[in-house]
């Protein structure tokens, strides 16, 4: 049997698979209004971090 068989012999398991995209969706989105506020010098500063 080929793993699909077993993915839809499990009840709800379509909840599972659609609540993990929109947990990965929520936090790429998140992180790029992130990144896209911040300022250019807190990326500064933190890219000098590893030569100190």
């Amino acid at each position: 049997m080929k793993f699909i068989n077993y993915l839809e012999k499990v009840s709800g398991i379509d909840v599972f698979g659609l609540s993990s995209l929109l947990i990965f969706f929520l936090f790429f989105t998140a992180v790029l209004i992130w990144v896209l506020r911040s300022k250019k010098s807190d990326f500064q500063k933190a890219s000098e971090i590893p030569l100190n």
